[in-house]
């Protein structure tokens, strides 16, 4: 893993143990945001950067037995937090980089990302790489259970214009990596960007 990522695998180390417990209420955001993935039956599905794996359980239940669930996270002290939740149960988990996926090309149906957008060194590869794994017609739900200017008041800061996960700046990212932007919601109670990988 490269150094580019120290310091997030550091930031999230220092808070793994705590994570859920500062985020309590989160969970039917998390589940409403799966829902609009539109997975089936039997679909494959990763949740990248899935942390403390809170998108597990109802990834799991959009998937069934017959389905198959990643989560793959680049903090081994956040994949211990899952196991602890049990939500192991509920999906393979795997320590990985969401730059080098140790997946086949074309092998999904479907990536889960909450959070992670803001957290890529290189966003347009490592979008990409997401691309490379999810069949054409497959989808990508950038997610975050708050909007962006609500989590910009959270962090006592202010939304700048080269905020990637704004509207004019995220079409564009996709749209060089693979994907189509096929809906975008940023308001205070949840951030949910929807793509579709391209043919």
């Amino acid at each position: 893993m490269s150094d580019d990522h120290t310091h997030v695998q550091d930031f999230f180390t220092a808070r793994a143990a705590g994570w859920d417990s500062r985020f309590p209420g989160d969970g039917p955001a998390y589940a409403a945001a799966v829902t609009e993935l539109g997975l089936r039956t039997g679909d494959r599905v990763l949740d990248a950067g899935c942390g403390t794996g809170r998108a597990l359980p109802p990834l799991r239940a959009a998937v069934g037995p017959s389905g198959a669930v990643l989560g793959m996270d680049l903090t081994p002290a956040m994949l211990q937090a899952a196991i602890q939740a049990g939500r192991h149960r509920d999906g393979r988990l795997l320590l990985a980089d969401v730059a080098a996926l140790p997946v086949r090309s074309e092998s999904l149906d479907a990536v889960f990302a909450a959070g992670l957008i803001a957290h890529l060194p290189r966003p347009d590869r490592n979008l990409r790489e997401l691309a490379r794994v999810v069949r054409p017609g497959g989808t990508l739900a950038l997610f975050h259970p708050i909007g962006r200017s609500a989590l910009a008041a959270r962090q006592g800061r202010r939304i700048t214009s080269d905020d990637l996960r704004a509207e004019g700046n995220l079409g564009p990212l996709l749209a060089g990596s693979g994907w189509h932007m096929a809906s975008y919601v940023d308001e205070d109670a949840r951030f949910l960007a929807l793509a579709v990988r391209g043919g």
